[in-house]
């Protein structure tokens, strides 16, 4: 029998930051000193990319010096965003050590340091203070974790009164089960998907009220249909972090979403 499947084994384990030094440097980028917008072909890791972590920010009502938590930062682009744009003091969590070895090596290299922290933690234990943080963030984060209502409750207990969440997952659709693999999971067994109906209670009993919930599947759809449109190759991209596998997973991801499997939710919630 193989290894069992684990959240941080999907994500990889090898050395990120010399393979993405790599196709830096072959996308003519060396080592020097980078903008942030160069890496947003690599960083932007979900559905509808840099739209998509515009559009949940512009809700949020950010200002310089908002101390934001990022639950799941992966490489750290949607943190590196909210320091550039918006002046924010971003912490980003995330299970992988070569997520977060990449994520504070890019930015050093953006020059954002002095606004960004990451580090190795369990979303699911937080090794926060109580309402230490005005703004918690989460894109592509939720489907991996079973647990939702603990995930909700460390949440609400790190945000301030009056703080917000900012959610953007993939949730259940009613056009059956998904078809694997898909970009957070190869197998059922690591995929943990709610219906959006669901989601709403576990928040709710959290003690989280809604500012605003939306469906953004329409959105997705046309997204990936554009993609579509464009030429494949690209000197920087997703395959630099997830390997030549994620043509696959994210073929599946728009199939689910076009059959009505998967459904792309955003949403911003209270604390109360």
């Amino acid at each position: 029998m193989g290894e069992p499947l684990t959240v941080e084994g999907h994500y990889g384990l090898d050395d990120l930051r010399a393979r993405v030094g790599a196709a830096l440097r072959q996308a003519g980028l060396g080592e020097g000193a980078l903008d942030w917008k160069a890496l947003v072909p690599l960083d932007q890791f979900h559905v509808r990319g840099l739209e998509a972590t515009r559009e949940l920010a512009a809700g949020l009502g950010l200002a310089p010096g908002t101390a934001v938590l990022d639950l799941g930062c992966g490489s750290g682009g949607p943190a590196r965003f909210l320091a550039a744009a918006y002046g924010c003091t971003v912490t980003g969590i995330d299970l992988s050590q070569a997520f977060i070895d990449l994520a504070t090596m890019l930015a050093e290299r953006c020059g954002l340091a002095g606004r960004l922290r990451f580090e190795r933690a369990d979303a699911l234990a937080l090794p926060f203070p109580s309402e230490s943080f005005d703004c918690v963030w989460t894109q592509h984060v939720a489907m991996n974790i079973a647990d939702r209502a603990g995930l909700y409750r460390g949440v609400h207990r790190v945000l301030k009164p009056g703080g917000r969440l900012a959610i953007y997952d993939v949730v259940a659709g009613e056009g059956g089960p998904l078809i694997f693999p898909v970009p957070w999971a190869r197998e059922p067994g690591l995929s943990f998907l709610l219906t959006p109906e669901a989601m709403r209670a576990v928040l709710a009993a959290a003690g989280f009220a809604e500012v605003s919930f939306e469906d953004k599947s329409a959105e997705a759809l046309a997204w990936f249909a554009e993609r579509a449109r464009q030429p494949a190759a690209a000197a920087l991209g997703l395959q630099h972090l997830m390997g030549p596998d994620i043509g696959t997973f994210v073929g599946n991801l728009a199939r689910n979403l076009k059959e009505g499997r998967a459904r792309v939710i955003q949403a911003i919630l209270k604390r109360g």
